[in-house]
């Protein structure tokens, strides 16, 4: 015991004692810690930060994850919601047999909504929203959704498709131009709070 001490401390210095060698390492040991500009005792505290960081930085990336899950469930649901109303729409009031949309269309409009939604005190459940069809006739509602029917709707979002009037010049011979009706790519967002005199803010996406 007396030789590995020695070696502890280094040479020159006294041979103590077992006893006295335990005493002197616990008492450098907490001068160590409670010194104020030692080394030691912030690289201690920067240890415990750091785990500390990488606990937070872990929820955090949970939590994201989570909201992140959540929204592609919001966003796929109002995409179905969107095609329904689409759908159940043909018979009256488009009056058509075929209804063409561009390519991944509805699940555009259907994030759309959910990312006009973020900002409201129920999100989503409390949208009241309203589709359209703008054409050179004019104007036509389509039908309504209601994200949640137990919540009271906190503002309102319009929803207005584009008909593409031109259709399809060269297949005209093909289809009978009133059963077949094409749309455009673009569309309109209209979100109005329902209880606030503040003017509708208008969205238009390409």
């Amino acid at each position: 015991m007396v030789y590995t001490t020695a070696l502890l401390f280094g040479h020159g210095m006294p041979v103590l004692s077992e006893e006295e060698s335990v005493v002197e390492m616990i008492g450098k040991y907490f001068f160590q810690l409670t010194s104020p500009g030692q080394k030691t005792s912030s690289g201690r505290r920067g240890s415990v930060d750091s785990c500390d960081d990488m606990e937070k930085s872990s929820s955090r990336a949970d939590l994201d994850t989570g909201l992140e899950y959540e929204e592609r469930l919001l966003q796929q649901d109002m995409t179905r919601q969107i095609e329904r109303c689409l759908s159940e729409a043909k018979a009256s009031p488009l009056r058509c047999q075929v209804l063409l949309l561009p390519r991944h269309m509805s699940a555009r409009v259907g994030r759309d909504v959910v990312r006009s939604s973020a900002d409201e005190p129920c999100g989503l459940r409390g949208a009241s929203i309203k589709v359209y069809l703008q054409s050179k006739d004019g104007l036509k509602s389509l039908g309504s959704i209601s994200p949640d029917p137990s919540v009271t709707p906190t503002f309102e979002l319009s929803v207005v498709f584009k008909a593409d009037d031109d259709g399809w010049p060269p297949l005209k011979h093909i289809f009978v131009t009133d059963k077949v009706l094409k749309l455009r790519p673009e569309y309109r967002l209209v979100k109005r709070k329902l209880y606030s005199s503040a003017s509708p803010v208008i969205h238009d996406f390409n």
